[in-house]
């Protein structure tokens, strides 16, 4: 807020305004401190900000979202559930809240057993599904709908007729993910043809790097690395923002040992450029740089790599892991 502004408010609406405008803009201040940590990967002082928030402050909506993603970062299921309810309680209109949430329960549920994994698929399908009708336009949450309805069984609610009807429904405001959508379905269907031909009209319509990325994954799954690995070329030349792509490049490359070296580096111009943040945790691209590192021989590499990635979040267990293989 400007003097001249602030200057206003004070003799249009009188101190106790400005007062209030003060505390507002105090509180915010941490906020953004933590989510700059969440965003850099400094995952134990994120946490440590934002439990004192929500101790002072237990209807801070924003600051329960950012620890649901701190500890979704972390891989601590549990705690990732449990902030981002207390995210919904408190922001029951926010898209991005349930989107998280339906992810949180995704991450336990992968972790279930068949009984309690029934469970949490419903309440991953309600999530998504909330966040979905609260946004249309919020493309992760598409993503993630779409992505369960064509992958979950009948039962929980998935449902190819489902994917079908969110593609045509998003065609207009989210061509890219319309896009998407459709070529997911018919790689589940075997249709490839229409897959690739899907694929391409996601990067013809933007050239966006993550179009290039599924691309890329398209073709690996398809056992064709030489046009995978050219697709995936085209993203890092498209990523000129060095983002979270590098990252799904470089795990699309380690799934097949291919190009260790292009790999290596799409690692580490993420870890130096401007782009990191949660969308590919900086604890999880020190621990897969790691192990590029130790499988090239060099083990003192690998360990220091593994060293950060516990000194920004001292309880990732696959760091822990991969400093046990070491």
């Amino acid at each position: 807020m400007s003097i001249a502004r602030h200057l206003l408010l004070a003799s249009t609406l009188g101190l106790a305004c400005v007062a209030h405008a003060a505390v507002r803009d105090h509180a915010a201040a941490p906020l953004n401190v933590a989510s700059q940590a969440l965003m850099q990967g400094r995952i134990d002082e994120a946490i440590a900000s934002l439990q004192h928030i929500v101790s002072s402050h237990p209807d801070d909506g924003p600051a329960y979202l950012l620890l649901c993603r701190s500890f979704y970062a972390e891989e601590h299921q549990d705690e990732a559930i449990s902030t981002c309810e207390n995210a919904v309680r408190t922001l029951p209109r926010s898209s991005d809240a349930f989107d998280w949430m339906g992810r949180a329960y995704g991450m336990k549920a992968s972790h279930a057993g068949p009984l309690a994994g029934f469970g949490l698929a419903r309440k991953v399908r309600s999530a998504f599904e909330t966040a979905v009708q609260l946004d249309p336009n919020n493309a992760p949450a598409v993503n993630d709908l779409s992505e369960f309805y064509i992958n979950a069984p009948g039962i929980v609610g998935g449902g190819q007729d489902k994917a079908v009807d969110l593609a045509n429904r998003t065609q207009a405001t989210l061509p890219q993910v319309a896009h998407r959508i459709r070529a997911l379905l018919a790689d589940k269907h075997k249709d490839y043809d229409e897959a690739e031909r899907q694929f391409k009209a996601a990067v013809d319509d933007a050239h966006h790097p993550d179009a290039w990325v599924d691309l890329g994954a398209f073709y690996m799954r398809r056992n064709q690395p030489d046009q995978s690995v050219a697709a995936l070329r085209q993203c890092i030349a498209a990523d000129h923002a060095k983002d979270a792509s590098l990252v799904d490049v470089a795990s699309i490359l380690n799934s097949r040992h291919l190009e260790p070296q292009l790999a290596q580096r799409c690692l580490e111009d993420y870890l130096r450029g401007p782009s990191r943040s949660d969308a590919a945790p900086v604890i999880k691209v020190h621990v897969m740089l790691a192990k590029l590192l130790a499988a090239a021989g060099d083990k003192p590499a690998a360990k220091i790599e593994v060293d950060k990635a516990l000194a920004l979040a001292s309880g990732y267990a696959p760091a822990r892991q991969a400093l046990r293989e070491l």
